[in-house]
């Protein structure tokens, strides 16, 4: 159906009211202090639209929540295929088998984890259980932008999953220096772990790409190796969330089928915005676009991403939380305990081994 003028107006407008939203938290995140914590724009987005969704919602014209809605949904897929332009498949292949191994392990464990204590231990919905999962084993919000679309989940679920992302992340981000400092760094024994391996460690268990790169900058002299394959492995699982968002969709293609409400056939959930990330980053592997494009591709790329978490935000009214209760928390924590302490033994397990 073709839209009027009047749509047309509003939803533009829409878009352009996110946008200043977003270069508020873009601005905001350049802050010396702000970004010394690791706290990207995203984060600060989506604070900036659940604040204006609790108090000044009902003061803009009805007609631009389209252009919300539209930045909350088309943008985001847009915004997730380019953010292949952050990584190499040459990437992938430099921190090794062990690197690899352990981002897989800890994916696809946490995944299931959080998704089974969420909806079977503590009874939260499916949507927000695996929103909240999806963002402890892979990404952050990232993870939990791209894995939304797959489940047609609201958008208040997305703010909670943010939300214990945000929390647990940022916890993260000052026990681990802590952990290296007193335990990790002068042990001997199962205890000790090279700096490599600690940075493998990092990657594979910590939230956001922007915590883990703090980790390493806030260790005094922490080699440089440390670093290298703190991101490498991170980047190896922001990889990943494309396979794991095709094996949802079959997941949930098949249980559709087995509840009646496919009428009989199986049909198949592709989120193909995730195969066209995989592409992206296999198009990027062949370093044929020169490195100062790329970096003006990753920046409105963040820009484009702070858009849609800002949009989600302004859809997330508080009254909408009652009935989860402390549910999301034990869930988030749960996982956290897992990434924490499991992480360190398969990290040991996996780079002895290999």
């Amino acid at each position: 159906m073709a839209f009027s003028k009047e749509n047309r107006k509003g939803t533009v407008s829409g878009i352009i009211f996110v946008a200043i939203f977003a270069a508020a938290a873009t601005s905001i995140a350049q802050i010396a202090f702000v970004k010394s914590l690791g706290i990207s724009p995203l984060v600060i987005g989506i604070v900036l639209g659940i604040f204006y969704a609790n108090t000044l919602h009902n003061h803009i014209p009805s007609a631009w929540g389209t252009g919300i809605t539209f930045s909350g949904k088309k943008i985001l897929r847009f915004a997730i295929v380019f953010y292949g332009f952050r990584i190499t498949f040459q990437q992938i292949m430099d921190v090794g088998l062990s690197g690899f191994t352990v981002s897989l392990i800890m994916l696809s464990t946490t995944f299931l984890l959080g998704t089974y204590l969420g909806i079977k231990a503590f009874k939260m919905d499916k949507d927000t259980s695996m929103l909240t999962a999806a963002g402890a084993s892979v990404c952050g919000a990232a993870a939990v932008l791209a894995t939304e679309p797959v489940l047609k989940a609201e958008g208040y679920k997305t703010a909670v999953a943010v939300s214990m992302v945000v929390l647990f992340g940022t916890i993260s981000m000052f026990l681990y220096p802590v952990l290296y400092a007193s335990i990790i760094e002068p042990a001997t024994g199962f205890l000790h772990m090279t700096p490599e391996q600690f940075g493998i460690y990092t990657g594979g268990t910590i939230h956001e790409v922007a915590q883990v790169v703090a980790v390493p900058a806030s260790i005094p002299g922490a080699p440089e190796i440390m670093a290298n394959s703190a991101v490498i492995v991170k980047m190896t699982r922001v990889i990943m969330i494309a396979p794991m968002l095709i094996v949802l969709g079959i997941y949930l293609s098949m249980q559709a089928k087995k509840e009646g409400k496919s009428g009989g056939k199986l049909q198949l959930v592709i989120p193909w915005f995730a195969v066209y990330f995989i592409g992206m980053a296999g198009f990027n592997s062949l370093d044929l676009v020169p490195h100062t494009i790329v970096d003006t591709i990753n920046t409105i790329d963040t820009f484009l991403l702070t858009m849609a978490m800002t949009a989600l935000g302004m859809g997330t009214i508080f009254s909408k939380f009652k009935g989860l209760g402390l549910a999301p928390l034990y869930t988030a924590g749960a996982m956290f305990v897992w990434l924490v302490i499991g992480g360190f033994v398969v990290t040991k397990f996996v780079t002895a081994a290999l």
